[in-house]
């Protein structure tokens, strides 16, 4: 089978438009989910089209970049750049992709509260990284895009910006409302680990372009999700709940049973 980057673009963007419209009609209707007494007054978190259009934009730089003779240009340009000036090559990109939720989790502990409650983010931090991975991983397979240093061919999108980009914009729903100087911080963690994934020769601009979107994208979509995840594991109600789980383990996809009783 012949991979068609402007079908894949055409599948994302349906996704989009889709998920776009499951919001309005979502924001139409009141909803009442009983929750902890931390968030009692806290308003549900609204999803409209404005917070998909960065991701989008990214995302479709990405999938034009597969394609697109300029933009593979700008990818060659670059890493020869990179190469010309002998940069240093370090892999701290591999750790910086997750300090933005440390840091959540480090303020939080220190006194310095954010939106949420350490169940209620720790639940919405490992959804966005669910729905990131499965952005991410069936994407690299079917894409089969070689990486600048030839490794293998699971260049596009980036793995670690995608994660990344997810901590901060995790750590920017966070703060953004309390102390929106300290809720950007994040994003120079994420950038940091994009920039250091093409100087690693690991991924094209285009890979990390991507996984930015795919990242920011997870986050939003998991702060969405949250009322109705948490509103399946509530037992107030004395009633059982069943949710089934994508997960992703050792090269392999999988679905998880939960049952609540």
């Amino acid at each position: 089978m012949i991979f068609n980057p402007k079908s894949l673009l055409m599948a994302i963007a349906f996704i989009l438009f889709q998920l776009n419209q499951v919001l309005a009609q979502n924001d139409s209707k009141a909803v009442d989910l009983q929750d902890s007494a931390s968030s009692r007054n806290r308003q549900d978190y609204q999803l409209d089209y404005r917070h998909l259009i960065a991701p989008a934009v990214f995302i479709g730089f990405g999938v034009a970049g597969l394609e697109s003779d300029a933009l593979k240009e700008l990818n060659s340009s670059t890493r020869f750049e990179i190469h010309e000036h002998a940069l240093d090559k370090l892999h701290l990109d591999n750790y910086t992709q997750y300090v933005p939720a440390l840091l959540v989790y480090g303020l939080n502990a220190a006194g310095v509260k954010g939106k949420h409650n350490f169940k209620e983010r720790t639940i919405i931090y490992a959804t966005s990284q669910l729905i990131s991975a499965a952005f991410v991983v069936p994407l690299k397979h079917i894409t089969n895009e070689e990486r600048p240093d030839g490794s293998n061919n699971l260049s596009f999108p980036s793995g670690h910006t995608a994660t990344a980009f997810s901590s901060a914009q995790f750590m920017f729903m966070e703060y953004k409302d309390s102390n929106f100087w300290l809720s950007i911080s994040g994003y120079s963690f994420a950038v940091f680990t994009g920039v250091y994934r093409t100087i690693n020769d690991k991924h094209w601009v285009g890979d990390i372009v991507a996984g930015a979107g795919f990242g920011i994208l997870s986050t939003e979509m998991a702060y969405w999700l949250y009322p109705k995840i948490n509103g399946i594991f509530d037992k107030r109600n004395g009633k059982s709940s069943t949710m089934l789980m994508p997960y992703y383990q050792n090269k392999g996809f999988g679905i998880s049973l939960v049952k609540n009783f």
